[in-house]
């Protein structure tokens, strides 16, 4: 049973995707990671009890049960480290996408400001030439 995860809408984690899925160790990673976070995992484990102590595979306290699980709960955590990785990495991305957002919009302001002194400046200038032409007296009647 497969799940399907949006695609995410920034351009920049959608390349980090492309690139992280271009090595198959991180694809088998997602997916085991993707089926361990379900709840067909818990439900095939809740069965895989079940029918281990109903059948009586083994005798109580179930020792091979007890190192079949452990041995798994070493892997899941280490899938779950990993998980948490590809998270941090996700995060770096936006993190890194909304900075340099940051720095160009801090760019683009500054070029604004600069024009908007400038258009300033040229209005001054404008305005201090009609004052200098235009006659101080009131206009004349037509």
């Amino acid at each position: 049973m497969t799940t399907h995860h949006p695609e995410p809408a920034s351009p920049a984690l959608l390349r980090h995707l492309r690139e992280r899925n271009q090595r198959r160790e991180n694809r088998a990673a997602d997916q085991i990671t993707r089926f361990a976070g379900s709840m067909t995992f818990v439900y095939i484990h809740v069965i895989w009890f079940g029918l281990w102590i109903g059948f009586g595979v083994e005798d109580y306290p179930f020792g091979l049960l007890t190192m079949i699980v452990s041995l798994e709960a070493i892997f899941l955590s280490t899938f779950v480290m990993i998980s948490q990785n590809r998270a941090d990495e996700r995060r770096q991305v936006i993190a890194d996408e909304a900075w340099r957002t940051v720095q160009e919009e801090e760019q683009q302001n500054e070029r604004l400001l600069r024009l908007s002194n400038e258009i300033l400046d040229l209005t001054k200038e404008i305005h201090a030439a009609r004052a200098s032409v235009t006659p101080t007296g009131p206009p004349p009647d037509r």
